[in-house]
């Protein structure tokens, strides 16, 4: 492994010599952009928009544009009177919990190795320093121009360092969240629990980049002439959810079925999640005056029942004076 970078680790006043190394890299297949007429290579070429002709690489230094457009030079002697005491050192600010690093911050990993026989022994101690303390080192150097942040921890037997962005590099989340006010009710949180049981436990060795395989045998299979056999993928659903309850149902069923469960024990954990959120339920007071009203009209249709029998012998009574009289 080729390194990236050599210098120092500043732990206190212990000085420790290290070498960088990558330690991650993408699943990429780099492609040139092409004529499509004729196959040939599309190239960019540097041109001075002043003298419309190419300029070589020596002839091109630095500028800083201001709001106006304006270009002003900056040279390699203008960043090198700079103070940048971490040039060639990363130097240790302090030891913290990893819980207390924002996920946001972090970016690239690195490896640091021991750069000589003599930095073996300090190299040694920092890391099981840092084992027994279970805390990460917070440091500061200079790489590609510009001072950074990055966080040390021990991966294995080697020390490792990620990338941090600074604070104020991370932007606030404002405007991202819905504004609309949404309930989630207990029946669709036990569905979603149901659903991350299911889903929660995965090896992640056993993941695959599915997407680059199948790249990658189109390129073979372009390369030796071959007609490529790959089928298309199947396109997403859309995103918008009708019935969330049957969503999250559907997706436990499936879910279940992908581990090999039966139907059966999908509906069953189905039915165990509804049930356990129904149980709960308290029900709302409109449902216990329901009954009230209801009584309240039945009463009501007898009084006007009574009162309607009542109206005929009332009336036959005003008649029996008539028919004596007669």
């Amino acid at each position: 492994m080729r390194s990236i970078w050599n210098g120092n680790i500043s732990f206190g006043l212990v000085s420790i010599p290290i070498k960088m190394y990558p330690a991650t890299e993408d699943h990429s297949v780099s492609f040139r952009q092409i004529h499509t007429a004729d196959g040939g290579r599309i190239r960019y070429r540097k041109v001075c928009e002043l003298e419309d002709k190419q300029v070589d690489s020596e002839e091109i230094g630095k500028a800083y544009e201001d709001a106006d457009g304006a270009l002003i030079p900056i040279t390699d002697e203008d960043l090198a009177a700079l103070p940048l005491p971490t040039t060639r050192a990363l130097e240790i600010e302090a030891f913290v919990n990893a819980s207390d690093i924002d996920p946001l911050q972090m970016g690239d990993a690195y490896y640091l190795g021991a750069n000589g026989t003599a930095a073996a022994k300090p190299y040694a101690l920092l890391r099981e320093a840092l084992k027994r303390s279970e805390k990460v080192a917070i440091t500061k150097y200079a790489h590609r121009g510009r001072e950074r942040l990055g966080m040390l921890r021990v991966v294995g037997d080697a020390i490792a360092m990620h990338r941090l962005l600074w604070p104020d590099e991370v932007r606030e989340p404002a405007g991202v969240a819905p504004r609309e006010k949404v309930t989630v009710k207990p029946a669709e949180l036990d569905l979603a629990d149901t659903l991350m049981a299911t889903l929660g436990e995965v090896n992640l060795s056993e993941l695959r980049d599915e997407y680059h395989e199948a790249l990658e045998s189109l390129v073979a299979a372009k390369v030796s002439g071959a007609t490529p056999t790959a089928e298309p993928g199947e396109r997403p659903a859309g995103a918008q959810v009708v019935d969330l309850m049957a969503a999250l149902k559907d997706s436990v069923r499936s879910a279940k079925e992908a581990r090999g469960e039966s139907a059966e024990e999908a509906e069953a954990a189905e039915e165990k999640a509804t049930v356990t959120e129904l149980t709960g339920r308290k029900k709302a007071p409109a449902k216990k005056k329901a009954p009230e009203k209801k009584t309240a009209a039945k009463k009501a249709a007898a009084k006007k029942t009574a009162a309607k029998k009542q109206t005929p012998k009332k009336a036959a009574a005003k008649k029996q004076p008539g028919k004596r009289g007669a």
